[in-house]
């Protein structure tokens, strides 16, 4: 056994070192040196057929279905095999509009095995940003279930290159056309799964890693949402990289047992886990979060995916954690917070759960805290830092550092490389707070038809992200900001995350947004929104008095406001700030 006191830094130094079983090296892509595994899948279909050793296990449950790796591959093959038949060929789109269900799962691996590009398409998007979506990516085929549907059922025929639309929960019967008959369009998703004249073999179109896999639209808080292409390449890695964080987390835990014994439970006080990971899925699929990082990391783990029907809600979220005694939740910080504050969260059991993995937006050392009171067993928490246009993950913070730096996003994945720079590109260097810059194959392909978008953020083999931040001497990163989000009052910079993350200390809390009100003579001020925790009370007063205490002067808010209801939040857990501004309509009717 390696000294006590191991350190997670020196862990994976040892993995990635020459010989070592997630040795790294340097590769050009696109013309640029990256940093890649040098031993590693070559494409999403190879990951699939690895899986398939899993054979009886349980893949997906949703509901009273139990759907296992054999019963669940069969399926899909299928699937891609009727599609084929059907004239979808290779680098065609297909679109996904759907809750999450096993239907948008086998719709994925259908079209990323067979060589199609999957565009996921955000499911609380109102009739108006579904067709932008389809008529942009130049979907030829749609999977949707039937309440979002109906938001465009009238127009399916209007919209070009769109030639079949599967059903999933509904026939097409159900939806009748001005002259009683449905839509030569329309078909069920039945039709796929029980094609009798398909075999149930993998597609052998050939591969690459570069091909498109993925079109995901980035969260659109302004403007028109862009496609991120996410190729085989840039999945693999952020899977890749996952693996290697949870061998890294097994070693780290193994090579420092004994040194917090005392906070162990003994043998009579222990959970009896399962045999089989079991993790709770709850980020939507048409996230990087929910798709690449749970669905694509299940697949070849073996993991037992536990999925919420419909809408989230707490409560259902504690009954599937007791019933199916899932070990593992990774999701957005929303979620982990609504469940972590309900009133009835130690009503149920959830000492199976040993990890907690969350990310969108840094955290808070608040959310540490009731992570750990509301799942006692908790062993491991990670906090996950990326981006649609970074396959998922760029940076985690992990082990004892969760709990030290737990304002940091974490370091960099092995396979990524961090850069803070000044507006002419100029890197920085330590604790200065510039935009932040991510390499790595990790990185998208480009923006879907949006060339000059591409140039502008992907310049010399750097992703410029957006976000303002910093690295510490260890290289640990800190997201201070968004830059558009960032409030310049008087000459002085305010980073909007630094005021939130400290009224998300106050117990009266519950969440908390800041943004800039224009200001004649200084610019901006700073303006407070405020949502109250149940059952608590806060004054405008001791909301500025509580700043005042924590933070310099010229950052309290001169502006408070209380917030009637969840504060707006979009699918990865952003703030949707132009809401709060007024700026403009976003659907979120739905979210969280």
């Amino acid at each position: 056994m390696a000294p006590m006191g191991t350190t997670f830094a020196d862990i994976q130094s040892r993995l990635t070192a020459p010989g070592a079983p997630f040795e790294t090296h340097t590769e050009q892509i696109d013309g640029h040196d990256t940093t890649v595994f040098a031993q590693r899948f070559g494409d999403l279909r190879t990951v699939a057929q690895f899986s398939a050793a899993h054979g009886d296990k349980e893949f997906i449950v949703y509901g009273d279905r139990r759907i296992t790796f054999t019963e669940f591959l069969g399926t899909t093959n299928r699937v891609s095999g009727a599609l084929a038949a059907a004239g979808v060929a290779k680098g065609d789109r297909i679109a996904v509009l759907s809750q999450n269900n096993p239907e948008w799962c086998m719709s994925f691996w259908a079209a990323v095995n067979m060589g199609a590009v999957l565009v996921g398409l955000n499911g609380w998007w109102t009739t108006d940003e579904i067709l932008y979506g389809l008529e942009d990516s130049g979907a030829k085929v749609l999977m949707v279930d039937r309440k979002r549907f109906e938001r465009i059922s009238d127009q399916v025929d209007d919209i070009d290159g769109l030639e079949r639309v599967y059903l999933i929960d509904a026939t097409p019967a159900d939806f009748p056309g001005a002259d009683g008959t449905p839509s030569a369009k329309l078909h069920s998703f039945s039709e796929l799964t029980e094609a009798v004249d398909v075999p149930p073999d993998f597609p052998a179109v050939a591969l690459a890693e570069s091909d498109p896999a993925v079109i995901f639209y980035t969260s659109g808080t302004t403007g028109r949402p862009k496609g991120a292409i996410s190729t085989h390449r840039s999945m693999i890695a952020n899977l890749q990289n996952t693996v290697f964080l949870l061998t890294a987390n097994s070693v780290f835990l193994a090579e420092n047992a004994g040194e917090n014994a005392a906070d162990e439970p003994t043998a009579d006080e222990a959970p009896k886990a399962p045999t089989q990971p079991v993790a709770l899925f709850t980020s939507p699929l048409f996230h990087v979060s929910g798709c690449h990082s749970t669905l694509v990391v299940g697949m070849m783990g073996g993991l037992k995916l536990i999925m919420i029907e419909g809408r989230f809600d707490p409560v259902a979220a504690l009954e599937l954690i007791a019933n199916e005694q899932v070990t593992t939740w990774s999701t957005v910080p929303t979620m982990i917070w609504r469940t972590c504050e309900h009133p009835a969260r130690h009503d149920y059991d959830t000492s199976t759960v040993t990890a907690v993995a969350f990310g969108g937006s840094p955290s808070a050392d608040e959310l540490q805290r009731r992570i750990r009171e509301t799942f006692p067993n908790v062993k491991s928490t990670s906090n996950a830092y990326g981006l649609t246009e970074t396959s998922s993950v760029a940076t985690v913070l992990t082990g004892p550092e969760a709990l030290t730096k737990a304002s940091s996003v974490g370091r960099p994945m092995p396979t990524v490389q961090l850069a803070i720079a000044d507006p002419d590109g100029t890197h920085l260097g330590t604790d200065e707070t510039g935009e932040v810059l991510i390499k790595g194959p990790i990185l998208m392909a480009g923006y879907w038809n949006k060339p000059e978008a591409t140039a502008d953020s992907l310049r010399d083999g750097w992703l410029h992200t957006g976000d303002l931040g910093h690295l510490d001497e260890d290289g640990f990163l800190f997201i201070t900001d968004r830059a558009k989000d960032m409030i310049i009052r008087g000459g002085e910079n305010i980073y909007c995350v630094e005021i939130e993350n400290c009224l998300l200390t106050h117990e009266s809390v519950a969440d908390a947004a800041i943004v800039g009100i224009p200001h004649e003579s200084l610019g901006e001020e700073v303006k407070a929104f405020i949502e109250i925790a149940p059952g608590a009370t806060i004054t405008v007063d001791e909301v500025r008095a509580w700043v005042a205490q924590h933070l310099a002067g010229f950052k309290v808010p001169t502006y408070v406001e209380f917030y009637d209801g969840k504060l707006p939040r979009n699918a990865s857990g952003k703030l949707l700030k132009n809401v709060l501004r007024g700026e403009g309509a976003v659907s979120f009717a739905e979210t969280m």
